[in-house]
């Protein structure tokens, strides 16, 4: 695990860029992919088999331009954007709410683990035993979104930690692209 501050050369230049960045980073990985061109691919924990195509598909095509895919490890379509991304050899970042010695999901922990065995990276701004809270999701968002220079949001909800970073995103003055659930 490295910390990078945000004086560091290696802190990610994008990140510099947004409102109330962290003051610090704890990262495991490839360091070199938060300075890469980002996309965040983020979107509903219970998504449909038609948002799980499309999620695939856009994250396919993002790899083939060399193009970072950044997520939250949740469920649902974050973790098909990882996974997608590790299965075809890009590269992919995740962005946790808790400390790296204390993954969420706990499901996700293997994904966690091939993530960074093949080249991708996890980071984070609590220290490594940190637990995952409510407030610490909503804190994350801005730094998925802050990463990226755009952020592709599959079927959210009205409601949802998706749509805040959706929020976070315009705010930052980054393009926001939506697939939105077919009924």
């Amino acid at each position: 695990m490295e910390t990078l501050y945000i004086e560091n050369k290696n802190y990610p230049n994008q990140l510099k860029k947004i409102t109330n960045p962290p003051k610090k980073l704890y990262v495991e990985g490839n360091i070199n992919n938060l300075n890469s061109n980002c996309i965040s691919v983020v979107g509903s924990r219970c998504c449909t088999e038609y948002g799980k195509k499309w999620c695939e598909k856009f994250v396919e095509e993002l790899i083939k331009y060399d193009v970072t895919i950044v997520s939250g490890l949740a469920i649902g379509i974050d973790t098909i954007a990882h996974k997608t991304a590790v299965e075809l050899g890009g590269s992919t970042i995740a962005v946790l709410p808790c400390g790296l010695n204390n993954i969420y999901p706990r499901k996700n922990v293997n994904l966690y683990n091939k993530i960074i065995k093949n080249g991708g990276t996890a980071i984070t701004e609590y220290t490594e035993f940190t637990e995952a809270q409510s407030k610490y999701f909503l804190k994350r968002n801005r730094i998925v979104a802050g990463l990226s220079i755009g952020v592709l949001v599959i079927e959210a909800a009205y409601r949802s930690g998706t749509s805040v970073t959706a929020k976070f995103a315009v705010e930052q003055e980054k393009n926001v692209y939506c697939i939105p659930r077919k009924y």
